[in-house]
């Protein structure tokens, strides 16, 4: 993927009469950078085989992107004999409403190594042999192949090693590029920012085969925590990367489970536009919401209630499935900045406020909230001109038109979009 981009200035702003009197708050440490809205936004899916009118509701959420995992023990079920088949239904199912896939090679095979992460010559030439045939069956598909499932927890089994992940890693890595070269291939989609997991990864030479280092942050905290986190990883990166190579960040599992604390879909949606304004600000080239739908209704159970939509499927109603307010929130964050780029946050408010501009072209739009408790108002620096104020689910606060003083917003801890009234 080509997503870079060179950030805007506000003085250039200034010149062009768009916004007074306000400067960057945040320098760059990387110019890796998010690509416009929503082509680095996707989704995670649990199926090859999606319900009827399931793929035409998550287009019409924005959505350009599906992760997936890609199974070793279901595509080979005899030593070296591998069927695709039902991964080429998904792909056709997805080249209809234009959307691409990661897809995760993942995990274990009864076949080898006792059913266990490969850990012996045989099981790593076996899964690089598989993960190659695979690359080269879908070759120019524009996929982006993970190179295992968060294995510096569970998921590796009988216990974690990064020495075996690394391993495995660099034969499959190389067997891709030599039987499919061009494939776009990422990891180590760690659970969480494991920096000494990643740095050993990074120590074995695997960014030479790497576009991407794909993480997963979850956290319980406020999204916006993770930019530090971000900042770490990115000069991890630059400090082991081959010369002259970018590699980007991509965020390839993070959402928020309603089942914790008894929190409910209203606080999902803020933290589902939180999430991904707070990637897109900090460079992340592909942000993946975990999850699609939920997957059962026990209200207990943490796992039940990541989707952005319910649980049920309705074969004979429109929309299929019942949306949440975190799907609405997809939907308001994809459509309205559709084709825009995070360009600054502006220094207004306090180092809780955040007041995110992106640009398309010569038109800005505005991302603001807070995470101080309460809100509070503040003054956004504008020209001059009518502006339609947003909520993050996709009702229309009001317009407001702003006279030299600038737009007067009150902050709330659910994003509120502000955008020209043309």
């Amino acid at each position: 993927m080509t997503r870079y981009l060179f950030l805007l200035s506000l003085a250039a702003l200034l010149l062009s009469g768009c916004a007074q009197n306000a400067r960057s708050s945040s320098a760059r440490e990387s110019d890796n950078a998010a690509p416009a809205i929503p082509e680095g936004i996707g989704v995670n899916i649990h199926f090859t085989d999606p319900q009827p009118g399931e793929l035409k509701l998550l287009a019409a959420a924005g959505f350009r992107w599906v992760r997936m995992d890609f199974y070793w023990q279901r595509t080979e079920t005899a030593n070296g004999r591998y069927d695709f088949t039902p991964y080429d239904r998904l792909m056709d199912a997805l080249d209809q409403h234009k959307i691409r896939a990661l897809f995760i090679l993942d995990y274990t095979n009864k076949l080898y190594d006792d059913g266990v992460a490969p850990y012996t010559d045989e099981g790593r030439r076996a899964f690089a042999q598989w993960a190659a045939a695979a690359a080269q069956h879908f070759r120019g598909r524009g996929i982006l192949w993970d190179i295992y499932n968060e294995p510096n927890i569970g998921f590796w089994t009988p216990h974690p090693s990064v020495l075996n992940y690394t391993r495995l890693a660099l034969e499959c890595a190389q067997a891709m590029r030599q039987a499919a070269p061009g494939e776009q291939v990422i990891g180590p989609a760690v659970s969480g920012f494991d920096f000494p997991f990643l740095e050993q990864c990074f120590k074995a030479g695997l960014l030479e085969y790497w576009s991407a280092v794909s993480i997963h942050p979850y956290r319980q905290t406020d999204p916006e925590t993770v930019a530090e986190d971000y900042r770490r990883l990115r000069r991890l990166i630059d400090a082991y990367a081959p010369a002259g190579k970018q590699v980007q960040i991509i965020s390839g599992e993070w959402g928020y489970t309603t089942a914790w604390h008894n929190l409910d879909e209203a606080w999902q949606a803020k933290m589902y536009a939180r999430e991904l304004l707070i990637n897109q600000a900090n460079g992340v080239a592909l942000s993946i919401w975990y999850d699609w739908h939920d997957d059962g209704n026990d209200s207990k159970n943490i796992e039940h209630h990541w989707g952005i939509v319910s649980f049920p499927y309705y074969a004979n109603r429109e929309p299929v499935y019942d949306l949440k307010p975190a799907y609405r929130a997809a939907q308001t964050l994809n459509t309205l900045l559709a084709g825009y780029r995070f360009s600054e946050r502006l220094p207004v408010g306090g180092t809780d406020d955040y007041v995110l501009m992106f640009r398309r072209g010569d038109s800005i739009s505005f991302a603001a909230w807070t995470t101080a408790r309460p809100g509070h108002t503040i003054t956004i620096p504008l020209k001059a001109g009518a502006y339609r104020v947003i909520a993050h689910t996709g009702e229309t606060i009001g317009t407001q038109t702003v006279e030299a003083s600038g737009l007067i917003l009150a902050l709330t801890d659910a994003p509120q979009y502000v955008t020209p009234d043309h």
